[in-house]
């Protein structure tokens, strides 16, 4: 029998490599970033292209490469960050598993240029699909700038598998935030399509924080830090009044580089406890310092997980960090035993004697005295016996017989009585609901009975009535009394400015779209002021993300993500009317049995059924 085992060429390799290193355009900006600080860079610019599909570069200001170097980069497993299998639990760097440019190249063009600093001239290589086109000396100035280009061009079922182009670019705005955020020593840029979406000049954390997510950041911060032996705390948290129904404002940094822990989260909710309201999340930028010996990174090929030797211990001390903040900054109560200075006595009168105060009494007075006078009336004035209340029902009855007399002489005009058009059975089978749980509304129909979800139900309700409404441009918009003002991060107020159009016809009006800042003077009838934020919150989150994934245009995802936000929740009581209310235009629907997302909203038992459970 012949040998069917074989070595894969090196493209191949490569491509495979690439399927767990390079997911999609943010995963290159991510590999291009750290490597530029792993140089020593101090200013770095990130310019891209149709959300990175088209172009990704990343320019910087570092000690570059020399001729060898930069053409072995782009070798599989090759790295100036280790050597040996030990410097894996001492890592101080960001990159160090040596694929990244190899497996950039494999499945990409890429363009280097580099050069160092005591270099008269640098290097410029051109490489297609892992192979090399050209290598050639160039006049740079001192630093790299890779270029990414045509991204997945050799692998088309991985291209089709993108996202939009607003989907992909909201992943390349978190990946940049996440290393921002971490280095706000070093000064970063960004471009997108020519335009400037990110200038961020080098400061410290909170400024980068407030330059990254808006000017209103800074008054919502509290800020954390803990030192001990075993772990050291900094940054800062959310207050409980700012918490946002998204996840999208939670940072772990563990020595300079963003990780995700369910575990720690758990330790910030903990400390949280009592203080959100249900269905928020808090916002927490918090930069933990540990030893690099006591975590393991290479246990996830994007390094976002980490494992730690001792997770029980930084719980305890990152919870009880939190909550030693929220409550030395008066956002959480806590039990103070110290003196109220309230309490203590005026200072006019710290050293004046205390006298006891005179207490009169009438030693005559009596209540139950008949010819009791009282103050304020005449002496002439006397109180008639108890044994005299007959006469005061004297002359009632004959008073009330007048007045009967006197009524039956009024005349009323009366209605005249018209007969029904609707005969006794359609009377009786008027439509008559209750609600179990106030989840489901249960309705009697001819062959059983109804149930509806109420939320699903009426989800499809108003998911129609604002497709009408972009459609026809007839929404009806209530006009609020003082304008609404409520603050967004420059990327988010992009989101909102291609939505203006469509969000107008459903009812909404803008006064102001500027900056960080969104006015709002009329809302659609049924969105109550208080729950703007939220809406336009959640409507921003659906569409970086688009949620739900099933859409047929940005219309149809923007009636979904309303429809969801404003819909009845499972839980709401319901009135009888407001029951068959919403009953009445579920059925008035085009496609009433199922909800926006493809769920079922009603479930019909028949009384065959119902008879089958009782024998």
């Amino acid at each position: 029998m012949a040998d069917i085992i074989q070595l894969l060429p090196d493209h191949v390799a490569n491509q495979i490599a690439a399927g767990e290193v390079v997911q999609r355009p943010a995963s290159v900006v991510k590999e291009l970033i750290e490597n530029a600080i792993d140089a020593g860079a101090t200013t770095i610019k990130l310019i891209i292209k149709e959300a990175g599909k088209t172009l990704i570069q990343v320019i910087d200001d570092g000690k570059g490469m020399s001729v060898t170097d930069a053409r072995l980069s782009f070798e599989r497993h090759a790295t100036s960050k280790i050597k040996t299998a030990e410097d894996l639990f001492d890592l101080n760097t960001k990159g160090f598993r040596g694929e990244a440019l190899a497996s950039i190249a494999a499945i990409a063009h890429v363009e280097l240029k580099t050069k160092q600093e005591h270099e008269e001239v640098g290097t410029h290589i051109k490489i297609e699909g892992s192979n090399i086109v050209s290598q050639e000396v160039i006049v740079v100035p001192k630093g790299t700038s890779i270029a990414v280009k045509n991204l997945f061009f050799n692998i088309p079922a991985r291209r089709n598998f993108l996202k939009s182009n607003t989907v992909e670019t909201r992943h390349i705005i978190d990946e940049f935030n996440r290393v921002t955020l971490a280095h706000s020593n070093i000064s970063f840029s960004m471009y997108h399509n020519g335009s400037e979406l990110f200038n961020l000049p080098i400061s410290n954390n909170r400024q980068r924080l407030v330059n990254v997510f808006g000017g209103k950041t800074n008054e919502k911060l509290v800020p954390v830090e803990e030192f001990t032996e075993v772990l050291k705390i900094s940054g800062f948290v959310g207050k409980p009044e700012f918490a946002k129904k998204t996840r999208g404002e939670q940072f772990f940094f563990v020595n300079n580089r963003f990780i995700k822990s369910s575990y720690l989260n758990h330790a910030i909710n903990a400390a949280f406890e009592g203080l959100l309201r249900p269905g928020t999340h808090a916002s927490y930028f918090l930069y933990l310092e540990v030893n690099p010996k006591t975590i393991d990174i290479n246990i996830h090929p994007t390094k976002t997980e980490i494992k730690f030797d001792d997770e029980h211990t930084l719980y305890a001390l990152l919870r009880s960090a939190v909550k030693h903040c929220l409550g030395q900054f008066n956002i959480a109560p806590i039990l103070d035993f110290e003196r109220n200075s309230s309490m203590d006595t005026p200072y006019n009168y710290k050293n004046k004697n205390i006298s006891n105060p005179n207490v009169e009494v009438d030693s005559g007075f009596n209540p139950f005295k008949e010819e009791k006078i009282s103050k304020g009336f005449s002496s002439n004035y006397k109180k008639e016996p108890a044994t005299s209340w007959e006469s005061l029902y004297v002359g009632l009855e004959s008073k009330s017989n007048a007045n009967r007399e006197e009524l039956s002489e009024l005349q009323f005009e009366s209605e005249k009585v018209t007969p029904s058009i609707f005969n006794d059975d359609a009377i009786e089978s008027k439509l008559k609901t209750f609600q179990i749980h106030n989840k489901y509304i249960v309705n009697t129909i001819k062959s059983g009975m109804l149930l509806i979800d109420q939320h699903r139900a009426h989800q499809r309700v108003l998911y129609e009535q604002f497709l009408q409404h972009i459609t026809v441009k007839e929404a009806v918009s209530q006009q609020l009394l003082f304008p609404l003002s409520l603050e967004f991060s420059n990327s988010e107020i992009g989101i909102i400015h291609n939505l203006k159009e469509q969000l107008e016809q459903t009812g909404f009006v803008f006064s102001k779209l500027e900056n960080e800042t969104v006015e709002i003077t009329g809302v659609p009838v049924s969105v109550v002021e208080s729950s703007v934020s939220i809406v336009l919150e959640q409507l921003i989150n659906d569409v970086e993300n688009e949620v739900p994934n099933s859409n047929f245009s940005q219309t149809d995802l923007l009636a979904k993500s309303l429809a969801k936000s404003l819909a009845i929740k499972t839980g709401q009581r319901l009135t009888v009317l407001e029951q068959e209310h919403l009953v009445n235009s579920l059925f008035a629907c085009k496609e009433p049995s199922i909800s926006p997302t493809n769920r079922a909203t009603t479930i019909t038992m028949r009384v065959e059924e119902l008879d089958k459970r009782f024998n």
